[in-house]
C-alpha cells in the first residue's frame, strides 16, 4: 500500500531529493521535507511539497514536530557534517541524548535519532526507498573492468571492510597491493581517499558497503561524482561495491566521468540482502 504522506529528513547533496522524486514518481500524494538548516540544498526544498526548517543542534525539536504532523513514515537522506558534532551549540535535550551514549559513531547516533522517531509513532523507512534506477547490481558499470591485480585487493578490501562494520567504524576501505592503506573513520569516504591515495599513490582501489545485518533505515553507502573526483586527484583506480546496497548518485554522469578517467565500477556479489526500495 502506497504512503499518503512522507517526509524526507534531508541533509546535504542531492539524494534527498532524488528521494522526494522518486517518492511522487511511485505515487505518495505528499511528500515533505525536514530540511537540515545550513545542510539542505534548495534544489530538495522546491522538490517537496512542503518544508520545515531545524538545526542540527535542535535534533529532538524537529523529531517532535514530525510526530506532531501525521506522517506514514520518514526517510533519512543525505550527509550531515560530521564537524557539526563538535561545533554545534545543542539545546538541553538533544546535549543530553548525544550524552547518553556509551560510543558515538554512524551507527549508535543515527541508530538512536531512529528510535526516538519510532517511540514517537513514526515509521522510519529504508534509506533506499523510492531510488529506484540507483541501487546497482552485480558487475562491471563502466567499459574498463578491474585487472588481476586489482581484483585481488578488491578480494581483500571486501573482507576488510566487513571486519571494519563489525565494530562501526565505517564503511570505505582503501587497498593496494594486499596492502590496507586506509580505513573511513568519522572524518568521511572522501578524507579517506585522500589518505589512502596519498600513502599509496596511483592505483589503489576503494571498497565501499555496508556490514552484514546493518539497519538500511540509515546510513546507507552512498557515492556520487564527488568521490569520483576525490578518487581522481588521489589516483584511486578502482571502486567495488556491494551489488544492490549502495545508492549511486548521478548515475549517467558518474560512469561518463569514470569512463573518461579510466575508473573501474564494479558490483560484486554478496550473499547478502538487497536494500529495499518499497517500503
Amino acid at each position: 500500500m502506497t504512503p499518503q504522506k512522507i517526509i524526507v529528513i534531508s541533509g546535504a547533496g542531492s539524494y534527498p531529493r532524488l528521494v522526494v522524486e522518486g517518492a511522487k514518481r511511485a505515487g505518495v500524494p505528499e511528500v515533505h521535507v525536514l530540511a537540515v538548516r545550513g545542510s539542505a540544498e534548495r534544489a530538495t526544498a522546491r522538490a517537496a511539497d512542503f518544508v520545515h526548517v531545524e538545526g542540527v543542534g535542535h535534533t529532538l525539536a524537529g523529531v517532535k514536530w514530525v510526530a506532531e504532523n501525521g506522517y506514514d513514515g520518514a526517510i533519512l537522506a543525505g550527509q550531515i557534517n560530521p564537524l557539526s558534532l563538535f561545533r554545534t551549540t545543542f539545546d538541553a535535550e538533544t546535549r543530553a541524548l548525544l550524552a547518553s551514549l556509551r560510543t558515538k559513531c554512524a551507527h549508535s547516533i543515527y541508530g538512536t535519532l531512529v528510535n526516538e522517531f519510532e517511540k514517537r509513532g513514526v515509521k522510519m523507512l529504508a534509506a533506499s526507498c523510492y531510488m529506484d534506477g540507483n541501487l546497482p547490481g552485480e558487475g562491471v558499470l563502466t567499459t574498463r573492468a578491474p585487472d588481476e591485480r586489482e581484483m585481488k585487493d578488491i578480494e581483500r578490501g571486501m573482507v576488510v571492510m566487513q571486519d571494519m562494520g563489525r565494530h562501526d567504524v565505517g564503511q570505505t576501505v582503501l587497498v593496494k597491493d594486499g596492502m590496507v592503506l586506509a580505513v573511513e573513520a568519522f572524518e568521511g569516504t572522501n578524507a579517506a581517499i585522500k589518505r589512502g591515495g596519498k600513502l599509496g599513490g596511483k592505483g589503489a582501489v576503494l571498497v565501499k558497503g555496508a556490514r552484514e545485518g546493518h539497519d538500511m533505515r540509515f546510513d546507507i553507502p552512498v557515492v556520487g561524482l564527488k568521490t569520483l573526483k576525490t578518487m581522481k586527484k588521489a589516483g584511486v583506480t578502482t571502486l567495488a561495491f556491494q551489488a544492490g546496497r549502495l545508492i549511486l548518485l548521478d548515475r549517467d554522469e558518474v560512469i561518463a566521468f569514470a569512463n573518461r578517467q579510466g575508473i573501474a565500477l564494479v558490483g560484486m556479489k554478496t550473499d547478502l540482502p538487497p536494500a529495499p526500495l518499497r517500503p
